[in-house]
């Protein structure tokens, strides 16, 4: 029996994703969870559970203490809904924790799951690759700006002593969602809120194709590199556009000029005071860009295949939602 492998962030969306494909490659996992945690996700899976905190270094200790791989995607994904000091200590600190654990047990191999945001924007007509840095304030994008100084904390602190591979998927929509992070999409849409449309472009990137590319990154990725786990670029028009037609809607018909960007997202920050968003004033801002991604480094070095479409991943959500009494 091998050692087994941890997953942080194992409750979530992506997390638990990562744990099913852990297990259909025949791998013990153990999963790590706050005590407050909802383990719907986890339901029949055979995994280790371990309660813990990726901000309490003895429980990482424990959880980690044995494991060959460790797969830290624990992360505060829906960084709207909590303040920046939360998202950056969160991403930070318990990065710098998961390393510091990983390297007193003697751990083979960490998978850091970063994201696209901690990529930046791209200029004009340019696609974002692994090749770009974060670019913007930390205030105007509190999570890329986390996810970016936590790649260059985990791996300043391993150096050559631990291998660290860094994946960084772009907006992740499939069955699963449970706290309707990048799901929050399809709900709207189901919901006839997505008619206003942006001049943006993001992503979209499979469930099962990221949880694929962790073990990829695993298996084959070079220590110290990061690669984009991405599927199909869509314009903001196209994606809402594909939304309506898989949730029987009417297609987005109200664009919001590039000018009118910032006072909205203003007037969205002061509702939000009031009322729960969907979304902040900072995405909101960096919808005018085109953030398409070149997924040409992880296709050629993790060897992953064509990547589902962006289609079947807003069909599986849509179902799972519905089967849920979500929408």
């Amino acid at each position: 029996m091998p050692d087994p492998v941890l997953v942080t962030g194992a409750t979530g969306f992506v997390g638990s994703a990562v744990c099913r494909h852990l297990l259909q490659q025949g791998l013990p996992v153990r999963a790590l969870h706050r005590p407050t945690s909802d383990l719907s996700a986890l339901e029949g899976l055979p995994v280790e559970r371990r309660v813990g905190d990726i901000l309490d270094p003895a429980s990482l200790a424990r959880a980690i203490s044995g494991t060959r791989w460790v797969f830290h995607v624990a992360a505060q994904a829906a960084y709207w809904r909590q303040s920046p000091e939360q998202v950056i200590r969160s991403a930070v600190d318990g990065t710098r924790n998961i390393v510091h654990a990983c390297l007193q047990s003697g751990v083979q191999r960490l998978i850091l799951t970063s994201s696209q945001a901690a990529l930046g924007v791209p200029e004009r007509g340019e696609l974002l690759t692994e090749a770009h840095t974060f670019n913007l304030p930390a205030k105007r994008f509190p999570y890329g700006y986390a996810k970016c100084q936590a790649e260059i904390e985990a791996l300043a602190l391993a150096g050559s002593r631990l291998g660290v591979v860094i994946v960084s998927p772009s907006i992740v929509l499939g069955a699963g969602d449970l706290h309707q992070i990048s799901g929050a999409l399809v709900v709207q849409a189901a919901r006839g809120r997505t008619f206003l449309y942006t001049g943006g472009g993001t992503n979209i990137v499979h469930i099962d194709d990221v949880a694929a590319g962790h073990l990829a990154a695993a298996e084959r990725g070079r220590p110290g590199e990061r690669y984009i786990l991405g599927g199909e670029n869509l314009t903001h028009q196209q994606l809402f556009t594909l939304l309506a037609e898989v949730v029987g809607g009417r297609p987005p018909w109200l664009r919001l000029p590039d000018w009118a960007i910032e006072p909205a997202a203003t007037s969205l920050d002061l509702a939000r005071r009031i009322l729960p968003m969907p979304l902040d004033g900072n995405q909101l801002r960096l919808s005018r860009y085109r953030l398409f991604c070149d997924t040409a480094k992880a296709r050629d070095e993790l060897g992953l295949v064509r990547p589902r479409s962006a289609r079947q991943a807003i069909v599986e959500a849509l179902a799972w939602y519905r089967a849920r009494g979500v929408i």
